[in-house]
């Protein structure tokens, strides 16, 4: 049996909440023999997406598919026109319930084509974990003349588990509140040109002297969206949360580990500024509030987590509070094109989590979309 501690980040999912979950349709249907195949293949190295979480650590013993996959006919066509800003309700039909394993993919055949549904439970890992494995599946999936390539890709692959590797950690529980999914929540998007974009960037970079990112400024436009939204709900202060992915900034983990490595950035932002400033001097106020992420930076933001534990403070130990601020995650590097299983891309993409107040930033081929979820 293989088994390893999960870290002070993971410990903030441990009840269930955040599952990475997306929905992919293909057009032309195929078989899933290799995709099958493949799943069996990648839990000695996936492992702990195989595997099942119990009192603050990750247990694999033995790969069972039935724990982890399974497939049905549907007798209709697919719609393809629900799309990312397709309705509460619509996705509620796709989106899968608790399973045994962190991680679980449904197959629906179609009339005109299949959709894969691939759901890991966010305490193994975070975005860039769950498309690392999805790219690889597609690859390993895909009808190949060469010759042991599965082996290949395994050398290459050369992951890591050490998730406590910065601190050693063991999480022994707190009371969080179980995940309750709101069937009432409403679904909006808005397109934004990458031209737009740029010349924002453009703008900041002559007048205020400063580099702001396109994550910036669809985090600013994401917020003053939100913030317009039942105002009378907010405080004074709304409270703005950014994941950021510090596998670059620290050697330990680097991009070969498999798991959680992310600091959750939170900072406050004034109901009036806004409602008042404009959207380029919100984006600078974002930037100007990211940390400088290095090795102890971080430990000391692990420490924090590790102190909200010790005292009990299971309001302040979560991702973010729904009720007074607002979570927004960029998705726009979502590598669709690395997600062939043998007959092309897929043809339409959603998130089937839904979290209050939430956004997500996502792209096509020539803008930049905001899916806000309030």
């Amino acid at each position: 049996m293989k088994t390893v501690n999960i870290s002070q980040v993971d410990a903030l999912f441990s009840n269930g909440s955040y599952p990475i979950e997306f929905f992919f349709f293909y057009a032309e249907d195929f078989s899933t023999k290799k995709i099958r195949a493949a799943l069996q293949d990648l839990s000695s190295i996936f492992w702990p997406l195989f595997g099942e979480y119990k009192e603050g650590r990750i247990f694999f013993e033995q790969y069972r598919e039935d724990h982890i996959f399974d497939e049905e006919i549907v007798n209709h066509e697919f719609d393809t026109a629900e799309r990312a800003d397709t309705a509460a309700e619509v996705i509620s039909r796709y989106r899968l319930g608790e399973t045994k394993r962190l991680f679980f993919l449904r197959v629906k055949r179609f009339k005109n084509g299949i959709g894969l549904i691939f759901k890991m439970n966010h305490l193994a890992g975070d975005g860039y974990s769950y498309f690392t494995f999805l790219s690889v599946l597609a690859a390993l999936s895909q009808p190949s003349l060469v010759p042991f390539k599965s082996a290949l890709i395994k050398s290459i692959l050369r992951l890591h588990h050490r998730r406590t590797i910065l601190k050693d950690f063991y999480f022994q529980g707190l009371d969080l509140a179980p995940v309750i999914q709101d069937e009432r929540l409403e679904i909006e998007c808005d397109v934004v040109s990458r031209q737009n974009i740029q010349s924002l960037i453009k703008e900041a970079a002559s007048s205020h002297a400063i580099r702001i990112s396109p994550n910036d400024i669809l985090t600013a436009k994401a917020i003053k969206k939100l913030g317009g939204i039942h105002p009378e709900r907010w405080h004074q202060d709304i409270n703005l949360t950014i994941p950021i992915d510090v596998r670059r900034n620290i050697d330990e983990y680097g991009k070969r580990f498999f798991g959680n490595g992310i600091l959750l950035h939170s900072m406050k932002i004034k109901q009036e500024h806004i409602t008042n400033c404009s959207l380029l001097e919100t984006a600078i106020q974002i930037r100007k509030s990211m940390p400088s992420v290095t090795k102890e930076s971080y430990i000391g933001y692990l420490d924090a987590l590790e102190r909200m534990i010790a005292e009990r403070d299971s309001d302040r130990f979560r991702p973010f509070d729904p009720e007074n601020g607002c979570l927004v995650t960029n998705l726009s590097k979502l590598p669709a094109a690395r997600l062939d299983f043998g007959t092309g891309v897929p043809t339409s993409i959603f998130p089937l989590t839904l979290e209050k107040n939430s956004a997500g930033i996502m792209a096509d081929n020539e803008n930049l979309i905001l899916r806000i979820t309030h």
